[in-house]
């Protein structure tokens, strides 16, 4: 996976999950910016206990509880296939979810430990009466950089609003990753065979981590 890539990824998860939550009163925001205030007052509440933050497979499961709620990794995988969500089979589909969840949830731990001191300063949203999708704007404040602008697109499922991509300085983290699974694929030769790659990926850093610990 390219730096950038996960560059980005690390950045989208910490954005997601680890914002200040002294910037703004729930009460004063709109359905679709609630879940992201919702996701950020857990996880940093559960920060505060430094015992935790010790256990990888323990955070992982808590960030996966956590997170899973306010995203849509149904329409998040689709859209980073593209084309190849058409042709691909159901077992296909639902395997790179699992994965490709796996892979998120994986990095998102990860910052979970390592970034603490991210705050998020939620822009003015306008909403058309009725709307299902809308992009949520932020700023993601750190001491001594610029503020960086960050875009979440949301759409409404089954009455709740939930994340399905990222724009950060307007990059888009589904389009960055369409683009490498679509290289893998043709570098690999099928999707089932970049599906494999995620599973070894995958169950190796996860063994790395349990080796670190004990």
């Amino acid at each position: 996976m390219k730096a950038k890539q996960v560059t980005l990824l690390g950045l989208w998860v910490v954005l997601l999950g680890l914002m200040s939550v002294t910037q703004v009163i729930a009460a004063d925001l709109l359905p679709p910016q609630q879940p992201i205030h919702a996701a950020s007052v857990t996880l940093q509440e559960r920060l505060q206990d430094k015992s935790f933050t010790k256990d990888f497979a323990k955070i992982a499961k808590f960030v996966n509880e956590v997170i899973y709620p306010h995203t849509d990794f149904d329409r998040i995988s689709a859209l980073v296939l593209g084309g190849l969500w058409k042709t691909a089979t159901n077992d296909e589909r639902e395997r790179f979810k699992n994965e490709f969840q796996t892979l998120l949830v994986r990095t998102y731990s990860r910052a979970f430990v390592e970034f603490k001191d991210w705050s998020v300063r939620f822009l003015p949203l306008e909403m058309e009466p009725g709307a299902t999708k809308v992009v949520v704007r932020t700023e993601v404040l750190q001491p001594g950089i610029q503020p960086i602008g960050v875009n979440y697109r949301m759409l409404l499922s089954n009455g709740e609003w939930k994340a399905y991509d990222i724009m950060i300085e307007g990059v888009s983290l589904v389009t960055n990753y369409r683009t490498t699974f679509a290289s893998e694929v043709q570098n690999k030769g099928s999707l089932n065979a970049v599906i494999e790659g995620l599973v070894k990926r995958n169950a190796e850093a996860l063994a790395a981590k349990a080796s670190a610990r004990s």
